[in-house]
């Protein structure tokens, strides 16, 4: 079949599912981990991950076939630039993202005709549950998110420290800031800014060993809280990224007006989001967005729904500030009077 013909590009849609799968169990099982040393034969490999030594060798057979791992002559595979992005131990890893995407993600996506119909969350259908309450309970799980996170979110906070001057800020607020990867990055950049990093109890316990090892206990406060209740007070940023495509514009309106009444009245609201751009161009935030109606319940916006979204919050969107990753930094001042 010509591969440029509509029906093999639509094939090729089709069979998204199969590829998804495919580099799961590979990243599951740590294949390019135990390939690290070196090329090994689908038995050796077998032998150490407790499979059936022919089946691996079919599935490492066909990730070959996409670029993921090579096959020599003499049948041991090894590793290519593609198959080391599921390496545990590289910066940039995606491993967790894999294991996430081919787990709760794609259970969930198998629902998306569920959530098209009712505009509810085929996760909560699925799991009984939430997404964050599931995470909160299943710890296993919870740590394989808040790695896929910094996978997907790495590039994201060089981009966006290049894109974004925040020098003037003398305290930067992470609401939300999960394992605190990003505020820990931004405090680096900046020596002379301290932090408070804001999230769950639960999510909190997690992320104070890795403050403390980035040798920022004594710079950032680290607060346990809910977002849908309060806020700390006395920051002079408020940052939130990928926080807002988690929730409906009313769950959103909550915890805008929240940071609203927190906020000194100079202090600056920065919201890290994709923005839908107009027209059929490529756009991953398109998907994306399936991938909220689906899990969290929430959606990507336009410029547009952030205006009104800003202003029932009490803030006038002043700009938005692109970056060379998918983000950008939507910043936001305090309206007066706003109640």
């Amino acid at each position: 079949m010509d591969r440029t013909s509509p029906q093999a590009q639509m094939n090729q849609l089709i069979s998204g599912y199969m590829q998804t799968q495919a580099v799961y169990v590979a990243a599951k099982l740590g294949i390019a981990d135990l390939l690290t040393q070196g090329s090994r034969t689908a038995e050796e490999l077998a032998q150490a991950t407790n499979m059936h030594a022919p089946s691996l060798f079919r599935l490492l057979r066909a990730l070959a076939s996409l670029g993921v791992f090579a096959e020599d002559e003499s049948s041991r595979f090894s590793l290519t630039p593609l198959a080391e992005c599921l390496r545990s131990d590289v910066p940039g890893s995606q491993r967790a993202l894999a294991i996430m995407s081919g787990e709760e993600h794609f259970k969930a996506w198998g629902e998306l005709l569920y959530s098209i119909q009712t505009g509810k969350t085929a996760f909560d259908k699925m799991y009984g549950m939430p997404i964050f309450d599931f995470l909160s309970q299943n710890i296993e799980q919870a740590k394989v998110f808040d790695a896929a996170m910094v996978g997907v979110h790495g590039r994201e906070t060089a981009a966006m420290t290049d894109a974004y001057d925040f020098s003037r800020i003398g305290v930067l607020a992470d609401v939300g800031g999960g394992n605190g990867s990003l505020l820990s990055a931004v405090l680096q950049t900046y020596p002379a800014m301290k932090g408070m990093l804001y999230d769950l109890p639960g999510v909190i316990e997690r992320a104070k060993a890795g403050i403390q090892a980035a040798g920022l206990a004594d710079r950032c406060q680290v607060i346990g809280g809910s977002f849908f209740e309060s806020i700390p007070e006395g920051a002079d940023a408020y940052l939130m990224r990928h926080i807002i495509h988690d929730w409906d514009d009313e769950k959103s309106l909550t915890i805008l007006r929240n940071v609203h009444r927190a906020m000194k009245p100079d202090a600056k609201l920065l919201v890290i989001e994709g923005v839908i751009p107009p027209g059929n161009d490529p756009c991953f935030g398109k998907l994306l967005d399936l991938t909220m109606l689906t899990l969290p319940g929430g959606k990507e916006r336009t410029e547009e729904e952030y205006r009104a979204l800003f202003r029932a919050g009490g803030f006038e969107l002043s700009r938005i500030v692109p970056t060379q990753a998918e983000v950008s930094v939507i910043e936001g001042k305090k309206l007066p009077h706003h109640s």
